[in-house]
């Protein structure tokens, strides 16, 4: 069972001709309002890709309406609790070029307690995973408890902040990083070769499985044992909000399923090749017949191995 302990926000999305520059009035030529939030995304890009995971998580009551659009993909949502506090919420600029910019307010994302914690591992079970990212409080504490009780913790530590460097991180089986995520863990510059990266990376978290994503560059893996580099699928970006997310629940949904390693980041790729073609954050998120058929007009990517 995979279990996510992950944001969920309300994302205020708004097409611009650039990015806002400081002290300019911009006007935009789009808007939407949608569920987002990273723990959102990867949740639904899990159920989307055919995985099972159960949604840990804090949502204001007045936008009880995320529920379903997470349930209906397939996310258990049992677990979530509403409350009277504002829920999460990010306001989004995407450029006419895909790119984006995002001011985050955490708002109930940030009110677990340990109580919360404990009452959310009763329903556990030893070798389950639980999946990770930047926008809950208290995951120290909650990294150590799923470890000592069994799960085999994913980490993405995004947005990455200083507090990530006093996380147990040797408690993680897995983590997905960016390239800057990895060069603020390990203390260099993300415009160090990857290898330099990699290398960094294994002698600060031996024992632990990196997937390091470089965009239009592709996607390295490493562990102990093998480091392998697939190239990226060149498509045309129209917005790249969810394209880490999408990649992340797709990869999570292929070792669920007991795929290879090179077979899941070949899946994962294309499913995140698809989604920066869309906008949005959730509503870019494909389902697996989609990625299926997509990936079957494409030549498929060769794996480099080391």
């Amino acid at each position: 069972m995979l279990y996510n302990y992950g944001s969920i926000n309300i994302d205020h999305v708004y097409r611009v001709p650039h990015l806002v520059r400081p002290g300019e009035t911009l006007t935009s030529h789009g808007y939407r309002q949608v569920l987002g939030g990273k723990g959102a995304n990867q949740s639904l890009a899990v159920a989307r890709a055919g995985g099972s995971v159960t949604h840990w998580g804090r949502l204001g009551q007045t936008d009880r309406w995320a529920l379903e659009t997470l349930s209906s993909a397939g996310v258990n949502t049992a677990h979530i609790e509403l409350t009277a506090e504002p829920s999460g919420h990010a306001l989004i600029q995407v450029d006419d070029h895909g790119e984006n910019s995002i001011i985050l307010h955490p708002g109930a994302n940030h009110g677990f307690t340990d109580a919360h914690h404990r009452a959310l591992l009763t329903s556990i079970a030893g070798g389950d995973w639980l999946l990770l990212q930047n926008e809950c409080n208290a995951l120290g504490k909650l990294m150590v408890s799923a470890a000592d009780r069994g799960m085999r913790i994913a980490f993405n530590p995004a947005p990455m902040t200083a507090d990530v460097l006093r996380l147990p991180l040797e408690r993680c089986r897995l983590l997905f990083l960016n390239r800057g995520e990895a060069a603020a863990l390990v203390g260099l510059d993300e415009s160090d070769a990857v290898e330099r990266l990699l290398d960094a990376l294994q002698d600060k978290l031996p024992g632990s499985e990196i997937v390091l994503t470089l965009g239009g560059e592709g996607v390295c893996y490493q562990s102990d044992s093998q480091r392998l580099r697939l190239a990226a699928h060149k498509v045309e970006a129209r917005d790249t909000t969810a394209a880490g997310d999408t990649f992340i629940g797709y990869f999570m949904a292929a070792i669920q399923h007991e795929h290879h390693v090179a077979a899941a980041l070949r899946l994962a790729s294309a499913a995140s090749a698809l989604c920066v073609q869309r906008e949005g954050a959730a509503p870019s998120i494909p389902v697996f017949s989609e990625v299926m058929e997509a990936a079957g007009h494409w030549q498929e990517l060769a794996i480099d191995a080391d």
